[in-house]
């Protein structure tokens, strides 16, 4: 069976995004968490130029006025994110951080429904669920 395409970038999300949270830990010991979302952010932003750069996809003005205002919001959402993933990261073990932290699936999934029309099927539903039952779990127990 062949994953498709998507699958595969998921995944690398997923592998890239468990070792965000471990190194994220280690690196913010002892240290201002919103200082240390500031660094990881200054290097997203020069990996990701350095890559647009590489691949020669600089088109800003081929960005509609609507995706400018949309990514712009992401980027805010994003931050916020990051900055209380980092002081959760801080006061939390990884175990229990990183898991809670996917409940954003969940409110995904939510959200892709009501707001982007998405259509919800059994398999989506279930994992939906255990998602929630897992942060429960974690939390809780």
């Amino acid at each position: 069976m062949q994953l498709p395409q998507w699958a595969l970038f998921a995944l690398g999300s997923a592998v890239f995004a468990s070792l965000t949270a471990v190194f994220g830990k280690i690196g913010i010991e002892g240290m201002n968490t919103n200082v240390a979302t500031f660094i990881r952010t200054v290097v997203v932003l020069g990996v990701t130029a350095a890559l647009v750069t590489w691949r020669g996809e600089w088109q800003p003005a081929s960005i509609p006025l609507r995706g400018w205002v949309f990514l712009v919001l992401s980027g805010v959402a994003t931050g916020l994110s990051w900055l209380c993933y980092y002081r959760a990261l801080q006061l939390g073990p990884v175990s229990q951080v990183a898991p809670v932290d996917k409940l954003s699936v969940a409110f995904a999934i939510v959200l892709g429904l009501v707001f982007l029309g998405e259509t919800l099927s059994w398999k989506l539903a279930i994992g939906g669920v255990l998602i929630v039952a897992g942060s429960i779990v974690i939390i809780i127990g």
